[in-house]
């Protein structure tokens, strides 16, 4: 078993802690309003009835929305360390996935579709955590446009690619459990994105709980590497020296499988020395 696997699980326990530590910090310091408290007021000016604990601002401007946990400091400074070393880890973990493909199978355009789709995501998380929402609006959204959907379509690829290579019953079960993962991620992402959109207080509060739960997903869904990675050998670390984008990494996969007509590839008298079979 190799300790690879210890990374894609890090990853899930790291971010989805820290955001929750985030919000704790938010909460305290009434930046927020808790998740499970549904009534809301037009202002500040009147306390919210049957609030227990201490008199809270629950407007549309404290919803327990993740960016809104993260906007003000002190919390807006984990959030900002957490997106960013979230985003290190996406790229590494995705990178290292897309060299796993190429080492145990083939290269293909759904694997190439991944690589693009998570580092998209990557970016676009650390987009949303460096420019709060409150102080840099516009570049905040941008970023949470890219890496929603980006995110969701990186689960969508990965689910296909894992039918696609999956040859023994347990590979197979790790397919059925990302597939069902990704549905309930696609449910959330859409629920949160049409309650966001409404000025109902019940609907905005709904649409952080789904937001929620749609980054839990998403992140849980990184930690199903494991079970790839628990198999990964330094063979993978040289695809990844050789250049699995450049002409050497496709070279050397051809000289490890070989071609259909024999064990080498370069015997054949029509295929020019450096062209390379996937």
């Amino acid at each position: 078993m190799s300790l690879w696997m210890i990374l894609p699980v890090s990853l899930p326990v790291l971010t989805i802690t820290g955001i929750w530590v985030v919000y704790a910090m938010a909460l305290y310091n009434q930046h927020v309003c808790p998740v499970d408290n549904w009534l809301y007021n037009q202002s500040c000016e009147e306390d919210l009835y049957l609030q227990s604990g201490p008199t809270l601002c629950c407007t549309l401007d404290n919803v327990p929305l993740i960016s809104k946990c993260g906007t003000l400091p002190p919390e807006s400074c984990f959030f900002s360390l957490i997106c960013s070393t979230g985003s290190f880890m996406v790229m590494v973990i995705v990178l290292l996935r897309y060299a796993h493909v190429i080492e145990k199978h083939q290269n293909c355009v759904l694997n190439t579709a991944s690589l693009s789709t998570g580092w998209i995501c990557a970016a676009g998380l650390m987009m949303v955590g460096n420019f709060q929402v409150d102080n840099s609006k516009v570049l905040h959204y941008v970023g949470a446009g890219i890496a929603f959907p980006t995110s969701m379509l990186f689960v969508c690829v990965q689910s296909a690619l894992t039918y696609r290579l999956a040859k023994t019953q347990g590979e197979y079960n790790v397919a059925h459990l990302r597939l069902c993962m990704t549905l309930l991620a696609f449910v959330a992402l859409v629920l949160s994105g049409v309650f966001f959109c409404q000025e109902s207080f019940i609907l905005q509060h709904a649409s952080a709980i789904f937001e929620w739960l749609f980054c839990v997903i998403i992140m849980l869904f990184y930690g199903t590497f494991a079970f790839e990675f628990a198999g990964m050998s330094s063979d993978t670390m040289v695809v990844l020296a050789r250049g699995t984008l450049g002409p050497a990494g496709r070279e050397h996969k051809v000289d490890a499988l070989g071609p259909p007509g024999g064990p080498f590839p370069h015997s054949h008298p029509h295929q020019p020395e450096n062209m390379s079979i996937l």
